[in-house]
């Protein structure tokens, strides 16, 4: 894996990380007349990105490369915006989350076409399966802002 690959891998790690912390967030501080089905939802938002966390980091050191693991590293690359307490009504939340879908969106695609360029399909085929997701996820959010 080239150098700007790995680097590239990393911010999307930390950018990851950022938005599970962040998804936290606003499932607890979500108020309003939608409040118990954005609340459940954004659960599922942020039990799917363990998962994507655990699996981006692995694939890190699959290809000899070590993945950031700490909250300082994380915050340090990450271009995900980490957000206040504050209570926030529904349609802060679902715009909040849609525009950091759409970047961990663009940032997938980035990796993707990068990956497939260095013949790394593991990566590649990886971006592949999140990019899925996350097109289901942005269709769900704008859905839910109509």
């Amino acid at each position: 894996m080239k150098k700007e690959l790995s680097t590239k891998m990393n911010s999307y790690l930390a950018n990851i990380a950022v938005e599970y912390v962040k998804l936290h967030n606003l499932h607890w501080n979500v108020v309003g007349g939608q409040f118990k089905a954005v609340h459940e939802y954004l659960e599922t938002l942020y039990d799917a990105l363990s998962d994507v966390l655990d699996t981006t980091a692995e694939a890190l050191k699959m290809n000899g490369e070590m993945p950031l693991a700490s909250m300082k590293d994380y915050l340090a690359a990450a271009t995900v915006k980490e957000l206040d307490s504050a209570e926030m009504n529904v349609k802060q939340v679902l715009e909040i989350t849609l525009a950091d879908m759409e970047l961990l969106k663009q940032q997938a695609e980035d990796i993707r076409r990068e990956a497939a360029d260095e013949d790394n399909y593991s990566i590649s085929n990886l971006m592949e399966s999140n990019l899925e997701n996350y097109a289901k996820t942005i269709w769900f959010l704008n859905s839910m802002l109509k």
